[in-house]
């Protein structure tokens, strides 16, 4: 059973971190800032590939139809 084993050797390993930890002092320590930097270049690369992906569209408005002074035409009757 490898969970048990994995269980044994994460318990034979607290004793020893725990004498180190000062009680009065908290910290996030090395996988606090792994993490936090793994996030902060997901967040980078989400959000160049959104830029990458917005400059790609090409967009223009239509007139519309209804709007009045556009030249060369008329805008339509309002029908009751």
């Amino acid at each position: 059973m490898p969970d048990m084993s994995a269980h044994l050797a994460l318990t034979q390993l607290v004793p020893f971190a725990a004498e180190e930890l000062d009680k009065n002092k908290v910290t996030p320590g090395v996988l606090g800032f792994v993490v936090f930097a793994v996030l902060a270049l997901a967040v980078w690369a989400l959000m160049k590939s959104m830029n990458r992906h917005m400059n790609s569209i090409s967009f223009e408005e239509t007139p519309d139809p209804a709007a009045p002074g556009q030249a060369g035409e008329k805008a339509p009757a309002a029908s009751k």
